[in-house]
């Protein structure tokens, strides 16, 4: 498997403040990271530091093996960088200003018209093609920086918030072209507040709080919340029980006990034999269960999880 970023250690500071510390990750060939967290966790200085837009104070990072620091020109043009707010020429018309940007990595005419046209179709603006950048909506704008930081066909690609300004139609059509991304063997890190995509499209997610890559894993690892065998279960009653709260806590080995009326939710062991074991002795202590069963986890679930407060 090819390694393609190596994060080491990374901290930025401004002034006393921490804005990064310790940020540490690998990622392959294949990978796409998803970053989550609040206002001022650090996601965009953090994809600014990997991209070698922000200058370190501590750590190295690597891609392909090559350090990521200023003169390393060919390191550097491995990766595309899209950040939230896009620097881009409104008087230019879309095309000139991807010929401009194909010209700047020194790309051959033929080879940056050609890939005009092709990330255009793929970005759904190929009808836009002779439009003038300060036309467009804000969502195109936004399909028009992916669209130029893909273009000179980087091997690292990280994306601040690139569904931000996209319709229902548009986020769809962006995950199947992440996932084309993936299977080209890129790795990508991808920031979002959008967390039911990311969930869909990522294998890795990381979730970031004052500047601290607070948990990093697989999206079974991190949304699965496998790491310490326990599941969340929901149970239904057909009747309501007075007492129910109060049998399930004497119970043991139950925790995060709810009770509203006839639903009931907690956290047991994950193993299925368990499980089993279970929902046997709710039904001896007289509780009439009319459904039992484990409840599939998703992001948002993992992130509330964590006790941080507010997603971006």
């Amino acid at each position: 498997m090819t390694i393609i970023l190596e994060a080491t250690g990374l901290r930025v500071e401004y002034g006393k403040t921490v804005a990064l510390d310790d940020f540490s990750l690998t990622l392959a060939a294949g990978d796409l990271l998803g970053l989550i967290g609040p206002n001022g966790a650090g996601k965009t200085t953090s994809l600014k530091a990997v991209a070698g837009l922000h200058p370190l104070d501590a750590g190295r990072v690597r891609v392909l093996g090559s350090n990521i620091e200023p003169g390393n020109v060919l390191a550097q043009s491995r990766i595309g960088f899209a950040p939230d707010t896009p620097p881009i020429y409104e008087e230019l018309r879309v095309a000139e200003f991807l010929r401009f940007i194909g010209k700047a990595y020194r790309l051959r005419r033929d080879m940056i018209e050609e890939r005009i046209d092709f990330w255009l179709e793929q970005l759904w603006l190929l009808d836009r093609r002779e439009a003038r950048i300060k036309t467009l909506s804000r969502g195109m704008r936004q399909r028009l920086t992916v669209a130029r930081t893909l273009l000179p066909d980087p091997t690292l690609i990280l994306l601040d918030e690139p569904a931000s300004g996209l319709d229902p139609a548009g986020r769809v059509q962006f995950r199947k072209l992440l996932g084309s991304l993936r299977d080209q063997g890129k790795a990508l890190i991808v920031s979002s507040h959008i967390l039911a995509d990311l969930h869909e499209y990522c294998t890795h997610i990381g979730i970031m709080e004052a500047g601290t890559l607070r948990q990093f894993g697989t999206v079974a690892q991190v949304v699965g919340g496998k790491q310490d065998n326990r599941c969340h279960y929901r149970v239904t009653l057909a009747r309501s029980v007075p007492d129910a709260a109060r049998l399930l806590s004497e119970m043991g080995g139950l925790t995060r006990i709810e009770v509203h009326g006839r639903q009931i939710s907690f956290e047991y062991e994950h193993e299925a034999g368990a499980a089993a074991a279970l929902l046997a002795r709710l039904l001896r202590e007289g509780l009439p269960v009319a459904s039992f069963a484990p409840v599939e986890h998703d992001l948002e679930q993992a992130y509330l999880r964590t006790g941080i407060r507010q997603v971006d």
